[in-house]
């Protein structure tokens, strides 16, 4: 049978890849199919899709950081918009299409949930999970995420024990646990130190005591979201958390065979996806967001949510909704999935088409992290801050050059700036940051980012704005150097032709301290940052 179930979800999983759409489309796919051939799922796979939904959301709580949550365009802007789906699904749930109140309510809560899988996806592969537009969207995500699980912990939790009172000891063992993380080194301790975590600590301990092992997965994965290898943690865990994650979606797909009016059902509910997206945007907006940036994260979180499944699910065994709605609900995740790949591929394209339209919905304060960058009288401006825009930072200070830094990253801004280094916030993909920033003083810009779209995008946007000056970038390969060049950069370096220069030049001044290498040193950047290097 575990032949069987494999064999089909890698099968569709792999045909819908070239397509464009992401593998979970797939596997829902696969379920349907085996659900015609009269496959029903078993234990075994009820239980890898139980241990898949505990290690989601043990990641989830690996990501949770309570300022972005706190702030007020991610929980306002969660809670409004959800407020607003329910006003305008709800009623057409109950009395256009005749459901019960109870199950019209769990049903709007289902599709107003937003998908953090895709979303993340999305956001990764184009680098933009640390714009300020891919920030907004993941808060809003998690804030979601964590109304779905206040919904299963208590729905789906037994009466507690009285040994659940031993849950608000955890503060208290906090430190043992990151201890041990300290020590689990980088293989697959690692990743079984997560599903120790995630399905026992988290998941079997609170089922034992009468809570929602949901709620523990949650926990566990938040009392280490602070530590500086929850990131680790939580890369390790993604390839298996998305392995068992395929047998919920299996056991969904098998829940039951779609038919005409569950399939004409589904195509209504992904006629709302446009509407869904829009009522994100002019929420966004109305929290004093730029268009541009609500945009591209209202697009992102147009799609439905394997946590709606999760909750129709729990709704299903629960006897309130039918099979019927979660097969429904299951064909309209899949539908918004395979809309969500191609759309958001083109975000910038479709923003561009439709700025005109959506700018004047701007509001005329613009939120903090939104407004137009000042550089002042610098006359060098480095975009990415990281150990060789650092180190290039260092040289022209040297110099006595007036130099600004930029960098997408709020942490390492605010790490720099501690170091009294002027740094700014800014994301260099953002066309508006180049048309709304004065470089009439800067004389040479360097983009120093790892990323070779990001610094052709920029190289693009500042010769678009009329930028004159001097434009420098970084190239991981050297075959990156050409499509560097032609996108308007002056010069582009490759980082590894002088590496061999500067690690013989630190060595001949080990070898001759007496020696003032000073100016040679000075006019290697690559020493620059192996200096640098060594107080980050």
């Amino acid at each position: 049978m575990e032949a069987v179930w494999i064999s089909f979800a890698f099968v569709l999983g792999f045909l819908v890849r070239p397509l464009g759409l992401p593998p979970l489309v797939g596997y829902l796919v696969a379920g349907f199919v085996l659900s015609a051939y009269g496959y029903q799922g078993d234990d075994l796979l009820a239980r890898l899709a139980h241990a898949g939904v505990l290690l989601l959301l043990f990641s989830v709580g690996l990501k949770l950081r309570w300022k972005s949550l706190v702030r007020p365009e991610v929980w306002g802007g969660a809670a409004l918009h959800m407020g607003l789906i329910g006003l305008l699904i709800g009623p057409l749930l109950h009395w256009v299409l005749g459901l019960e109140a109870s199950a019209a309510i769990l049903i709007t809560l289902a599709v107003s949930f937003s998908s953090t899988v895709v979303a993340a996806k999305v956001l990764e592969e184009k680098k933009e999970l640390r714009a300020f537009h891919g920030r907004v969207a993941i808060g809003i995500l998690v804030a979601q995420d964590l109304v779905a699980v206040a919904m299963l912990a208590t729905a789906g939790a037994h009466k507690p024990s009285p040994w659940a009172l031993l849950v608000l000891a955890l503060p208290l063992v906090q430190k043992f646990f990151l201890h041990i993380l300290e020590r689990c080194g980088h293989g697959e301790l690692l990743v079984l130190y997560g599903l120790f975590l995630a399905l026992v600590a988290g998941g079997a301990s609170f089922d034992y005591v009468g809570l929602s092992p949901e709620l523990g997965a949650l926990m566990m994965g938040a009392m280490l979201a602070r530590h500086r290898r929850s990131t680790e943690l939580y890369t390790a865990l993604w390839g298996v958390k998305e392995i068992f994650l395929v047998g919920f979606f299996l056991q969904i797909g098998m829940s039951g065979l779609p038919s005409l009016d569950t399939l004409r059902l589904a195509l209504m509910l992904a006629l709302l996806l446009p509407v869904k997206a829009l009522l994100f945007f002019f929420v966004l907006v109305l929290f004093r967001l730029r268009a541009r940036t609500a945009f591209l994260a209202g697009l992102g979180l147009a799609t439905y949510s394997e946590f709606g499944l999760i909750v129709a699910n729990l709704a299903v065994q629960n006897g309130w909704m039918s099979t019927d709605w979660l097969v429904t609900l299951a064909m309209a995740v899949a539908i918004s999935f395979a809309l969500a790949a191609p759309l958001n591929r083109y975000s910038h394209v479709l923003y561009r088409m439709l700025e005109r339209r959506l700018v004047p919905f701007e509001s005329q304060r613009r939120h903090p992290d939104d407004k137009p960058l000042h550089v002042g009288y610098s006359n060098i401006l480095i975009m990415g801050m990281g150990r060789v825009g650092t180190g290039a930072y260092r040289l022209f200070t040297q110099r006595k050059q007036r130099v600004v830094g930029l960098d997408s990253d709020p942490g390492k801004v605010e790490e720099h700036k501690r170091r009294g280094r002027r740094v700014l916030y800014a994301d260099a993909e953002d066309p508006g940051l180049w048309q709304n920033i004065d470089l009439s003083g800067v004389r040479a810009v360097l983009l120093a980012m790892p990323d070779r779209e990001a610094n052709t995008i920029a190289a693009r946007q500042l010769r678009l704005v009329g930028y004159k000056g001097l434009i420098c970038a970084t190239a991981l390969f050297p075959e990156e150097m050409k499509a560097i060049i032609d996108a308007g950069a002056d010069m582009a370096h490759y980082y590894y032709d002088e590496v061999g220069v500067g690690f013989a030049e630190n060595v001949w001044e080990r070898l001759n301290p007496t020696q003032d290498n000073d100016k040679t040193r000075l006019t290697l950047p690559m020493s620059a940052e192996a200096s640098a290097s060594k107080d980050e």
